[in-house]
Parts: structure tokens; sequence; C-alpha cells
């Protein structure tokens, strides 16, 4: 059964456009326990990602990805030039974990204010107070709610 999960990232560290050139990408750098067993536990082949663009003005969803490869170890913890690397963490005894995201449609913006504004929306994890995670579960009907504000069927 596909699961329905929005996942983080500065538009300047990595923009939806840029997964869209590449068409897929590893999602690193995850330095949050909660989210990295999500990763690992509850992130599965073929499950769908709303693209979300934080730390910019407005911050927003701004594509939809879907998982293609399933957690494995996160190697750049293990690369002493990587900034996110973890001296605790190495390939014996891996702390941080990454999934494998492919493009899939491109959508028009949907902000944060927008989301915050649509009462279907009032669950989402997102606009909970104090969630910060990069890596959160959304359920099939937010999932819907956000595509047809982003005018995608």
């Amino acid at each position: 059964m596909v699961r329905y999960w929005l996942m983080k990232s500065e538009p300047d560290v990595y923009p939806f456009s840029q997964l869209v050139e590449d068409g897929s990408t590893h999602w690193d750098g995850v330095r949050n326990y909660q989210a990295r067993n999500m990763m690992r536990d509850d992130l599965k082949l073929g499950d769908i990602v709303l693209f979300y663009h934080s730390n910019t003005k407005p911050p927003h969803v701004a594509g939809i990805a879907k998982v293609s490869r399933e957690g494995y170890p996160d190697h750049t913890s293990w690369d002493s030039n990587s900034k996110y690397f973890d001296e605790k963490s190495t390939p014996d005894n891996p702390r941080w974990m990454m999934v494998d995201i492919e493009a899939v449609k491109e959508m028009n913006m949907v902000s944060l204010v927008d989301i915050k504004a649509n009462p279907a929306l009032d669950d989402m994890p997102l606009v909970q107070r104090g969630q910060r995670l990069s890596v959160q579960p959304v359920s099939k009907e937010q999932y819907e709610e956000i595509c047809r504000m982003g005018g995608v069927e």
C-alpha cells in the first residue's frame, strides 16, 4: 500500500528543479533520529513524496516525487570532508540512513500560507506548532488536497 510523505529541502541546497533535471537523487544529510527511523523503517519503494521548499519566501510544496530506493546507510556521515560527517557513524555501524527519490511531476506552488489557510489540512504535521522534521507523514486525503491546490490531478 502506497504511503505519502512530505520531504523538505532548501531551494539553494537542492531545489525540485534540480531533481527534475537529475531524474533521481539520494536524500542524504538527515540528522534527526525520528526522521532517520522513518526513512529506515517506513518509506517504501513507490511511496509518494511532496517535495517541499523550506527556508525560502514563501515556503511551499514545489512538486511530486516517489521513493525509488528504500532506506540504506547514509555514506556522507563517514566522509570527513562532508558537511554531514558524524564521527560516531561508520560503515560497520551506520548511524544515519537515506532513501533515493525520483521526480514525478511539477506542480504550481502551494505556499505554507495557503496550506495553513485550508481547514482540510489542519492536521498536517507541517502546520503543527514545533514540527520541524525534514521527513513527515502525509495522509492520502492531505496529499490529494495539496495536489488539487497545486493544479495536479
